[in-house]
């Protein structure tokens, strides 16, 4: 792919360490392309990293799967979107767990990830562990990510009540992450509704973005405090997706901000808007 200055779509992140005093291990990047010389049609790539490991070692790894992820899909083609996405939180988790290795302040370390890739309206994700992505359509916000936790694990069987999920002791407890010593299987269900199989969710990849359609892709620091009804409410309410992303992080905050909070938004535009959007640098990251 051939990196732009331009972005096909409306565009902001913000990531805030939290108010707990402890760095912020969140990491993100955006970047927008075209997909070859012959081939005009554009595409954004927005990846969200939330590091685990103590003495920094969550920031490395953290800063290791964005870099590693953004760097593989990058470089290729973008004929096949799944496996290229497979393969690039594969080959960020191998260089986590190599760089932890022998390393004992950094043993250990690891990091959640959430990834979007648009290439024109159609939508491709792919995720492993409880970093979220949602989709706002209307009046209505969808979860498309199912959380790699015990919590989650629980209520689908049945062990805990929704209620329940939110204030568990085990809330933190991540099933899946990069940076392990077998490579993390990694998410491909683009839940749309609820009630689908796993087998249709899988299907949904390609999904056909609107406009107006607006992604929404953030970590627990923000999930922890703020609920979904309350998210949609913020993002259709402001009068844009910087003003949206400044009152997210901003109500996690008001309410503790006991965690890093980070949020990247990306909107399809309306009809009546024109395109590109000016100003947009072709790569944003953050941490």
């Amino acid at each position: 792919m051939i990196r732009t200055t331009l972005a096909h779509l409306h565009i902001a992140a913000l990531s805030h360490a939290g108010l707990s005093g402890k760095n912020n291990e969140d990491r993100y990047a955006v970047s927008s392309f075209q997909l070859s010389k012959d081939d005009p049609r554009p595409s954004v790539f927005a990846v969200v990293a939330d590091g685990i490991g103590g003495h920094r070692a969550g920031e490395v790894a953290a800063e290791l799967a964005v870099n590693y992820i953004s760097m593989h899909v990058a470089e290729s083609n973008a004929r096949k979107p799944i496996k290229i996405l497979e393969n690039s939180i594969h080959d960020a988790s191998q260089a986590i767990a190599s760089h932890s290795a022998g390393k004992e302040e950094e043993h250990g370390m690891g990091a959640t990830c959430a990834c979007v890739w648009i290439i024109e309206n159609k939508l491709y994700t792919a995720y492993v562990g409880d970093s979220r992505i949602y989709l706002l359509r209307g009046k209505y916000i969808q979860r498309l990510t199912i959380d790699h936790t015990w919590v989650q694990e629980a209520f689908e069987k049945g062990i805990i009540t929704a209620e329940q999920m939110r204030d568990h002791p085990n809330l933190h407890v991540i099933r899946r992450h990069l940076g392990g010593l077998r490579l993390p299987e990694v998410d491909f269900r683009l839940r749309i509704d609820n009630n689908e199989s796993d087998e249709e969710s899988m299907n949904n990849q390609g999904f056909h973005l609107e406009p107006g359609d607006t992604i929404l892709m953030c970590t627990d620091g923000l999930t922890d405090l703020v609920w979904d009804d309350e998210i949609r409410d913020i993002i259709r309410n402001k009068r844009d997706l910087k003003a949206a992303a400044e009152a997210l992080v901003n109500l996690a905050n008001e309410r503790g901000g006991h965690d890093n909070i980070s949020v990247v938004l990306l909107a399809m535009p309306r009809v009546e808007e024109t395109l590109p959007q000016k100003g947009l640098f072709g790569w944003l990251s953050g941490d």
